[in-house]
């Protein structure tokens, strides 16, 4: 593609991109497609001789697009908002035309300095204490599998990464405790990390499923009276399931008394700290040694950018530093290179959106989206509350609101509900109007709606209760 052409579709492409944005609307939130529908409508093999980009930008919007469930949709209230922003959006234009390889500060000096920079911005925004370090990864379940590592080798002396473990009756079993409402990515990365899947706590939940810290208490003295040795904490500010917040300034407590790592995820309800009247979700944050939260999930940052901050970056650098001779450069005493802060050897150019983000929105911009999604959400969770057929499951934080069919007074067991319920989620969502999710809560088959995408506002918030309380699948009940 020569240059003109290039500039032709990219004006083009603009075009559709606004558009895209302008209209979203009239999408389906969750594609309707069935499996197998779009590998159908695409050859088994490669072409031979190149595309004209007219055809493959048709086949984009002919067979691509009508397979894409839309995260930045309005009516987007399933799993977790993945949100994007113009400024973001520009900006990885920007990124892709560059290509750059910042995986250490000479093969990117910008990369590597404005990352130190916004990283210390964003400390700062959400109360963070100083002498915090920030590097930039690409999920907070990579940061939380950089947190055990580092936990793994300070707790053996940085031995594991020179013997490995032994299954030997010698060899030094670690613990790692979590709750039983943590993410599925700490038990992946305790099994990636070599714990082993025998060793991970599950430390149980109180009423509002946070973790009881007088229940990590014990199981890290059973540990040590058996001989395991307590190595990492994870405790959550914002489950998956219910975004309870676990107790950290107690949980911390222990943690510092014990000399056990604690990491901290914070993935989307990390966001909310940059509001003053919700700072006090990090009370305690000072005592962990790690703490994460995903830009990418509720900072209007596109997917992927998550902040991994560390007290001691030491540690991540003797972790993972591996210094080849052709990674050697003339200035590496004097910089920060991140591919030793990390898993990754190269890294995108993952900070330029961040920048274009924080200064285009400003904090109070940014303060602004977030403070209206959280009463949004709790102006959802009162019509909850006022509708005698609807129950809220769990305490409304932040942005999610876990609710449920349970007419008052009604007999129905818990396998009904669940049926009743999972029709409910089956016809909102088949609409095309709105995408919801569900989970478990105690048991209890609940229905989730977290609002968080840039766009959502209290009129979207509205027209999806009117579908929930008027769907077919409950107006017979």
């Amino acid at each position: 593609m020569d240059i003109k052409t290039f500039r032709n579709y990219g004006h083009r492409f603009v075009d559709w991109i606004a558009d895209f944005y302008e209209n979203i609307e009239s999408y389906p939130v969750l594609s309707p497609l069935k499996p197998g529908e779009v590998k159908k409508k695409l050859p088994l093999s490669p072409p031979i001789e190149g595309e004209e980009m007219g055809r493959i930008f048709d086949d984009f919007q002919k067979i691509i697009l009508p397979g894409v469930t839309h995260w930045q949709h309005p009516s987007f209230f399933a799993y977790f908002p993945a949100n994007s922003s113009m400024p973001s959006v520009l900006a990885e234009m920007l990124t892709a035309s560059l290509g750059a390889q910042c995986m250490v500060w000479q093969t990117s000096p910008a990369g590597t300095e404005l990352e130190e920079v916004v990283m210390e911005w964003l400390r700062k925004m959400i109360g963070l204490p100083e002498g915090f370090t920030g590097v930039i990864q690409d999920t907070a379940s990579t940061a939380t599998l950089c947190a055990l590592l580092c936990a793994r080798e300070r707790s053996t002396g940085f031995s594991v990464n020179s013997r490995g473990f032994y299954p030997d009756k010698e060899a030094q079993r670690l613990a790692v405790y979590t709750s039983t409402e943590a993410h599925s990515s700490i038990e992946k990365g305790v099994k990636i990390a070599g714990f082993g899947r025998e060793n991970l706590r599950f430390i149980p939940v109180d009423e509002e499923f946070r973790m009881i810290p007088e229940e990590l208490e014990k199981a890290i003295e059973k540990d040590r009276a058996e001989g395991v040795t307590p190595c990492c904490v994870i405790a959550a500010l914002g489950t998956t399931s219910s975004l309870a917040l676990d107790p950290l300034r107690a949980i911390g407590e222990i943690t510092r008394r014990e000399g056990v790592w604690l990491h901290v995820d914070a993935a989307m309800a990390g966001s909310a700290a940059i509001l003053p009247e919700k700072r006090y979700i990090m009370d305690g944050a000072e005592l962990c040694d790690s703490f994460v939260f995903n830009p990418h999930k509720w900072l209007f940052t596109n997917f992927d950018c998550s902040a991994f901050f560390v007290r001691d970056p030491g540690h991540l650098v003797r972790t993972f530093s591996i210094n080849p001779e052709y990674l050697k450069t003339s200035v590496d005493m004097e910089v920060k290179n991140f591919r030793d802060w990390g898993i990754q050897l190269g890294r995108r150019f993952r900070a330029l959106k961040l920048w274009f983000v924080i200064r285009s929105f400003g904090v109070k911009g940014l303060q602004e989206k977030i403070r209206e999604h959280i009463r949004i959400a709790e102006e959802f969770a009162g019509w909850v509350r006022e509708d005698p057929r609807f129950e809220l499951v769990a305490p409304v934080s932040l942005n999610l609101v876990c609710f449920r069919y349970n007419p008052a007074g009604s007999k129905l067991s818990e396998d009904e509900l669940e049926r009743i319920n999972r029709e409910l989620l089956e016809e909102l969502n088949l609409s095309g109007k709105l995408f919801l999710t569900h989970t478990k809560l105690a048991g209890k088959y609940t229905l989730r709606l977290c609002t968080g995408q840039t766009s959502t506002s209290l009129k979207h918030v509205r027209e999806a209760w009117e579908r929930i309380r008027t769907a077919r699948a409950i107006s017979a009940m």
